[in-house]
């Protein structure tokens, strides 16, 4: 017998409006912070989630400017960036108590980016989290609504900050 896994939300990914432009240049610009999944903002660079995760806490890091290569950023760019991914990570471990993390930018759409607006992501893992489902039934299962981690990571953020 067939079994189905229900997944609604992604039908906004597979065929839901496409956002025109950037969004690490266009979400920052709306005074829309919960809707955009975005969780601070600091002077050069910014934390939003993303919307379509590899991973329930899936977080990304960028700087406000649109820049493509590291080779670009300011020096305060790179501060605030590192120190922001350093924040992030403990946020992370205190709220959703993850073994680790995965860490990276993928620079270019060759490489596998979907903006070429640098940016970086952190992404929760747990033991265990890699299953059959991906490899076999090509479906990922997320634990928890983007909405209620949104809601949890901020809270801390509004504690620690």
């Amino acid at each position: 017998m067939v079994k189905r896994l229900w997944a609604p939300w992604r039908m906004e990914y597979i065929g839901g409006l496409k956002d025109e432009g950037c969004i690490f240049c266009l979400k920052p610009k709306e005074d829309k912070d919960e809707d955009n999944l975005i969780l601070y903002r600091g002077k050069h660079c910014y934390v939003i989630m993303n919307r379509f995760p590899y991973n329930s806490g899936h977080l990304m890091i960028a700087p406000y400017r649109h820049v493509r290569y590291l080779s670009e950023l300011s020096d305060e760019e790179v501060r605030e960036g590192m120190d922001l991914t350093l924040l992030m990570e403990k946020c992370l471990r205190e709220v959703m108590s993850p073994d680790g993390f995965n860490f990276g930018a993928n620079i270019g759409k060759d490489a596998g980016a979907g903006f070429e607006h640098l940016h970086f992501h952190l992404v929760p893992r747990w033991r265990g989290d890699t299953n059959y489902m991906p490899v076999i039934g090509e479906v990922k299962v997320l634990p928890e609504h983007l909405r209620a981690t949104y809601l949890k990571l901020r809270g801390w953020i509004k504690e620690h900050l």
